[in-house]
């Protein structure tokens, strides 16, 4: 198998390839490839692509719908970066309700002052802000970081209030029972005097805080956004900055909306940027990747569904990308009731328009009947994985 890295992957997770695995330079060779921020959208991707693995949680650099309909399983890897986040959104708690920053920029700026000491004894006032224990903090999305920052904020003493509608149930079992779990994102904006943002980018949460939610929030707001830029409404948060109803804006993500905006504290993307973060997201991805070549289950993918047999213990093992349509299993097993073989174990799982499934046969799997099951109408992709 051919590895193509888009951009550099931490060697320890490269390092888990083994002799049956060649990394190549030639993204057009690759069966399979790693990727963290180079944009896929543009490229076009040779047939012999079988899998991308996204090292980090967003997915908005590759094409995952198209992707979807050639069979190329697109891979995340949730969680291996959440704890960098967590402690850079903690971070982001703290400056955004002391100035910090400007305590420290007017120390550098006074540096030729003999007095300096004298001075900041006067001029420390400017900078003092509140403390965070006590305060009200509401957490949108309770997925692997939302979790990690409630809890954390929880142990800070905090008054914590988290809001998912669609929280999972891992992710409810991981969370301290001292988070208030929020029914209606309204009582956040109320009653918060911190509110920070975990949802992941989709149409659905596009500028979902925007000028109405700022409005309904209390004076004296600081607003966190280490997810993605474009889920606020920045213009209309500026303004209520400008007005004096918000009092900070911290976000993780430079644009020319907020670069240099008075009460905006603007980081340049650090949320994940930790060595720890790296190293778990390449191990992570290239363990994903590994299990599905090698044994071809599904874990972590964004556009197939989770699907998982084990290891093979029959003679031989195929898998199949199709769309999620009727009477695909009973044509699936039909391929091979006609050669006379048994199928020992079957595991299908659908995820919206597309399904996935992973069929252990009593003999060899030959090309032919790879065809036999290519041919059937709404079969997307086919491999003969043992």
């Amino acid at each position: 198998m051919k590895i193509n890295c888009l951009n550099p992957i931490a060697k320890c997770g490269t390092d888990l390839f083994t002799n049956d695995y060649q990394i190549t330079e030639e993204f057009n060779e690759a069966d399979v490839v790693l990727v963290r921020s180079a944009a896929m959208h543009d490229l076009t991707v040779s047939d012999k692509l079988l899998a991308v693995a996204r090292a980090g949680a967003g997915v908005n650099n590759i094409p995952i719908d198209a992707y979807a309909e050639k069979g190329i399983v697109v891979f995340n890897t949730p969680g291996a970066n959440a704890n960098g986040v967590k402690e850079l959104v903690l971070a982001g708690l703290l400056l955004g309700s002391r100035d910090i920053i400007g305590g420290a920029n007017w120390v550098t700026e006074s540096k030729d002052d003999a007095d300096i000491a004298k001075t900041a004894e006067k001029k420390k006032k400017a900078f003092a802000g509140n403390e965070i224990q006590g305060k009200k903090l509401g957490v949108i999305g309770l997925g692997a970081i939302g979790a990690l920052v409630a809890n954390a904020a929880v142990s800070l003493g905090m008054e914590v209030y988290g809001y998912d509608p669609y929280v999972s149930v891992d992710a409810a079992w991981k969370l301290s029972r001292s988070v208030k779990h929020i029914t209606n994102v309204n009582d956040i904006y109320t009653n918060c005097d911190f509110i920070t943002v975990h949802v992941p980018l989709l149409d659905s949460t596009k500028g979902m805080i925007n000028a109405d939610a700022i409005s309904r929030m209390k004076d004296g707001v600081v607003v966190l956004n280490f997810a993605r830029d474009i889920l606020i409404d920045e213009k209309a948060l500026l303004d209520a900055i400008d007005e004096g109803h918000v009092k900070r804006y911290v976000t993780d993500f430079a644009n020319p909306t907020v670069a240099g905006h008075k009460g905006v504290i603007c980081t340049p993307h650090l949320g994940a940027s930790t060595e720890e973060s790296e190293d778990n997201c390449a191990i992570m991805a290239v363990k994903e990747i590994r299990d599905f070549i090698e044994n071809g289950n599904v874990v972590n993918s964004v556009n197939y569904p989770r699907c998982e047999a084990g290891v093979c213990e029959s003679a031989s093992r195929v898998t199949v990308c199709h769309k999620n349509i009727p009477n695909m299993l009973t044509q699936f097993t039909g391929v091979f009731a006609n050669k006379g073989i048994n199928v020992t174990e079957m595991v299908s799982k659908s995820k919206g328009d597309y399904a996935y499934t992973i069929l252990d046969i009593s003999e060899k799997a030959t090309e032919d009947m790879a065809a036999a099951l290519s041919a059937i109408d709404g079969v997307v992709r086919v491999r003969i994985v043992k």
